[in-house]
């Protein structure tokens, strides 16, 4: 067996209503002689719409003194994660606490490390760059997508201010959490489509991470296998009936994994592809992988067709045939389950014009860290034609 390493989060709770006792949670890790002023990273729609009052309530009732910062926004810019910071530091937080989806676990993360320390936020983008230690952090996912609440990386919007927007990665051991907590009970209220989305999101860390062409490793690919065939069997659920709480905790178990997953085994040229259009045209990050997602497979099934088939083995009934067959099937068998939720799959159907392409396809090539993970080499006129498929 070829030597790899595995990192994860080391505390990982799941129970329905366990935001209502998070702070008997947090007192049991944390002394409330070291840990007691609280800094609560959300959005604003997620405070403003009562979800987070028994958590709030837990946390106060503990002992915990609880600062709310509601600032986050989808895909954030680097001036909402100092603003952030700045608020953190002005209460004296001793630790981050993210509420919501993975756009406020980002940010939390980087929150606490820049509260650690005073490396500047510019100087750790890249692999391993973040220097120091951070604050305890703990994430609470609201939706099941990003993986966020087990990942070491934070995305953030670079170039806003210049008209340039791009997302750019930050991958760092200090950006695992101390604890996850996951409550299906959070996430009853997310509407069909971002349900969709985030699902599918999480469906592509696990087939990326499961074919990547870096650092896979036995631990990654049974993980992702777990995580697919959950994800898989209760997207429609979800989708269907908001209040399926079975259905609502596998998506979450489902999206944990697969975060474990890529966390270990990177991601690729699914998301080097979906990360321009949500820094040129701010589509939610789930929904733009799964625009780019069945033409970046018929593109790497053209050369490297066996991770697919033996993922249609696994997960695509009556799969058969040679490998290349058996690859073709899985693709045809996720298109057909996203069609199945309702999402429009055309980027023209997002705003998205024709004399747009070639920009983000040399968008696409500057996700230097992701395009080395893919199974085929990626030029810049690959990526265009993938564009193309998939307009």
């Amino acid at each position: 067996m070829q030597a790899f390493s595995f990192q994860t989060v080391p505390q990982l709770v799941v129970e329905r209503g366990a935001n209502a006792r998070l702070g008997e949670l947090l007192a049991a890790r944390f002394s409330l002689a070291t840990v007691r002023r609280i800094c609560v990273v959300t959005d604003a729609f997620l405070h403003a719409s009562g979800l987070l009052a028994p958590a709030l309530a837990s946390l106060r009732a503990a002992g915990y003194e609880v600062l709310v910062v509601d600032d986050v926004q989808a895909d954030p810019p680097e001036p909402v994660v100092e603003a952030v910071t700045a608020r953190a530091r002005d209460f004296g937080a001793q630790l981050v606490l993210a509420i919501g989806g993975g756009s406020s676990m980002d940010v939390a993360k980087l929150v606490a490390v820049l509260l650690a320390g005073t490396q500047p936020l510019a100087d750790m983008y890249g692999v391993d760059k973040v220097k120091g230690e951070r604050l305890p952090l703990v994430q609470v996912p609201t939706t099941a997508g990003t993986g966020s609440e087990v990942t070491a990386i934070a995305i953030v919007t670079t170039g806003a201010a210049m008209g340039n927007a791009s997302k750019s990665g930050i991958v760092a051991r200090q950006l695992y959490a101390d604890m996850a907590v996951l409550d299906a009970t959070l996430t009853t209220g997310l509407p069909p489509a971002i349900t969709a989305a985030t699902g599918i999101d999480a469906m592509v860390h696990a087939i990326e991470a499961f074919t990547s062409r870096r650092l896979k490793n036995p631990l990654s690919g049974t993980l992702a296998l777990q995580s697919l065939d959950l994800l898989s069997r209760h997207l429609l659920r979800a989708c269907q009936d908001g209040q399926d709480l079975e259905a609502r905790e596998a998506m979450l178990l489902g999206a944990l994994l697969a975060g474990q997953a890529f966390a270990n085994a990177p991601v690729a040229a699914v998301h080097a592809l979906a990360y321009p259009l949500g820094g040129r045209f701010h589509l939610p990050h789930g929904l733009s992988n799964a625009l780019v997602l069945a033409p970046v497979l018929r593109f790497n099934a053209e050369t490297a067709p066996e991770g697919y088939a033996q993922l249609a083995d696994a997960l695509v009934p009556g799969a058969s045939g040679d490998v290349p067959a058996k690859a073709q099937a899985f693709i045809r068998h996720l298109e057909a389950l996203i069609a199945a939720t309702g999402l429009a799959l055309r980027l023209r159907d997002h705003g998205i014009t024709a004399d747009a392409l070639p920009q983000l396809a040399a968008d696409a090539m500057g996700q230097t860290r992701l395009l080395i993970n893919n199974p085929r080499e990626v030029g810049e006129a690959d990526a265009l034609a993938i564009y193309r498929s998939a307009f």
